[in-house]
């Protein structure tokens, strides 16, 4: 008996596997950081993503996501990439990354939820609550939205130039169109 009971819940394990579904990050995803600074407005994109997630009958069970630093750049040059690139510790913390904790559906509107997760940027980790577009589209997954952040709650000095002349704001809004495809 206690050897049929094994053999029914290693089979339960095995079919239970097969349900996950992995999906990983498509190339037609964006993610754009707009900010301020005493002078004008800015816009950076990260142009190096990777990510996965997990399905289970529907249900998100896993979301990891990775943003390569030294590939995140902006419409103003060399310059301002490597004030960026210093203020989110390039050489010590390449990678900007997200790790899923859960999920919740937000009652505003049908595709809205709150995806809560632990941010980790220039190697200070941060639990936030995302609310994010999710929504399945032709067999892939979609998360849509935008995460205001300070910069100092990361520990981050925001960058000046100029002898401090120009100072960026230390709020930023981070805009995601992130698709996984099964993978």
């Amino acid at each position: 008996m206690k050897n049929r009971l094994s053999l029914i819940a290693l089979l339960f394990l095995v079919f239970a596997g097969y349900a996950q579904e992995t999906y990983t990050l498509a190339k037609e995803s964006v993610l754009k950081i707009n900010g301020s600074s005493t002078i004008h407005d800015w816009t950076v994109i990260a142009n190096s993503m990777k990510g996965s997630m997990k399905m289970d009958a529907g249900v998100l069970k896993n979301l990891n996501f990775q943003v390569e630093v030294a590939e995140i750049n902006s419409e103003r040059g060399a310059a301002m990439d490597k004030k960026m690139h210093a203020a989110l510790k390039v050489e010590e913390h390449p990678e900007v990354s997200f790790k899923f904790k859960e999920i919740k559906k937000d009652g505003s509107a049908e595709n809205s939820f709150h995806i809560m997760g632990m941010l980790n940027i220039a190697g200070a980790e941060k639990e936030v609550d995302i609310t994010s577009e999710f929504q399945e589209v032709g067999g892939k997954y979609v998360f849509k939205g935008s995460k205001e952040i300070k910069l100092q709650d990361f520990n981050m000095e925001p960058p000046t130039a100029m002898f401090g002349q120009i100072i960026v704001g230390d709020n930023v809004t981070i805009h995601f169109d992130l698709v996984f495809a099964k993978g």
